[in-house]
């Protein structure tokens, strides 16, 4: 910031005549992803890029840990189906200082273990100050059912009584001024072997897969910001526990993440629904981002592929290290994108082409390497495979 005296006056002007960089991060639900598929892992990914850009998209699976979570002003908490709508350009993105939160608990929770979730409400209010305006009991339980689809190995499921959700959610919104919705279904338990390779940080999440499925379904029919915690008895303690899946293990609920995020969640801007020359202060919309982060093989989203096919295509960049169970590879999808062997070079990319600076100009080689579909991990690869970090 340079300081000019004006007629006695100090004025700051700013140095930089750029517009803000943007970037979204999507590390997609119930899919295995070596990083961000467990209870928050994702979240130290998000922190790091929230540094170098000066907003951050993303989903609930990157930022909710449980119990644990991390305040960050300039990353965008936005569901799912919302970011894909976001990507075709459908929907807009409205910054807001502070969400009311509706909370729906589904009649299926055990009375001891809703009122576990009445209390993370008391607490968020009373420690947070976050708004919590009402909360509401489905008239029947969801009845949420789970599995792993066999053919792609992800998680998925469904609701047996979805229409009572939709009608908690509609007398919520009708009877308050709320404007953001939690959920909290009771899910089945599974057995310890069940779920022992979760809990070692391997496998697939089986609970993500119909948590998408449940807030996607508010979000498409509301067009209001919602996230999801499950409702489980607790686990025995096991010391072995693996750390990705440590967050999980340390209270009776989920929901406390989910309430946070949800607190300063962007509202969205349906582009049919407004008038002609209409705009919002500091809105986000898909021609203002910058760069996209996805894990290599995930590359078939239909976020990801809305913003491969954009006039105005943003850079994107797949994390090597980050592998899943799906087999959508760039190669596969014909996908233009800068190959990163982590995040580290993630980071690395994303400040070289905030600068202005052509990734590739960093490399050695850079000549050879130029291409449609480029890889700049082998040097560092190379480089800090003695790191012990």
């Amino acid at each position: 910031m340079d300081m000019i005296n004006t007629d006695d006056k100090i004025v700051a002007r700013s140095t930089s005549l750029q517009r803000p960089y943007s970037s979204v991060l999507i590390i997609p639900t119930g899919v295995g992803a070596s990083i961000g598929g467990f209870a928050g892992d994702g979240l130290p990914v998000a922190r790091a890029m929230s540094s170098l850009c000066d907003n951050v998209i993303t989903h609930p699976n990157v930022l909710n840990a449980a119990m644990l979570y991390w305040p960050i002003p300039n990353i965008q908490y936005v569901e799912g189906y919302a970011l894909d709508c976001f990507a075709k350009g459908d929907w807009g993105l409205a910054p807001v200082h502070q969400n009311k939160i509706g909370l729906v608990l589904d009649l299926g929770i055990e009375r001891d273990l809703q009122l576990r979730h009445l209390q993370v409400i008391d607490a968020a209010s009373a420690s947070l100050g976050l708004s919590i305006v009402d909360h509401v009991v489905t008239d029947k339980p969801l009845g949420v059912q789970k599995w792993i689809n066999e053919e792609t190995g992800q998680s998925t499921g469904q609701l047996l009584q979805p229409d009572s959700l939709m009608r908690a959610v509609d007398s919520l919104l009708y009877h308050s001024d709320a404007n953001a919705i939690a959920v909290v279904a009771r899910f089945p338990d599974d057995s310890l072997d069940d779920i022992s390779d979760y809990r070692q940080g391997q496998g697939v999440d089986a609970l993500a897969g119909v948590e998408a499925v449940i807030s996607h379904m508010i979000v498409e029919k509301f067009r209001i910001p919602c996230a999801h915690a499950p409702a489980l008895s607790p686990l025995p303690l096991n010391p072995t526990i693996s750390p990705r899946s440590a967050a999980e293990e340390i209270g009776y609920t989920f929901l406390p993440s989910v309430l946070a995020g949800l607190s300063r969640a962007p509202q969205f801007i349906i582009r049919t629904e407004q008038p002609e020359g209409f705009s919002h202060p500091q809105s986000l919309w898909a021609h203002d981002i910058d760069s996209i982060v996805i894990p290599i093989n995930a590359c078939g989203g239909a976020g990801t592929v809305a913003f491969s096919q954009a006039k105005h295509k943003p850079l994107l960049i797949a994390v090597e290290e980050n592998e899943t169970v799906l087999d959508d590879t760039p190669e596969k999808l014909q996908i233009e994108v800068v190959r990163a062997a982590n995040y580290w070079e993630a980071l690395g990319i994303i400040a070289a082409h905030k600068a202005g600076v052509h990734p590739m100009s960093l490399r050695r080689f850079r000549e050879k390497d130029v291409g449609h579909c480029y890889t700049v991990s082998k040097p560092l690869r190379e480089a800090t495979a003695s790191l012990h970090l």
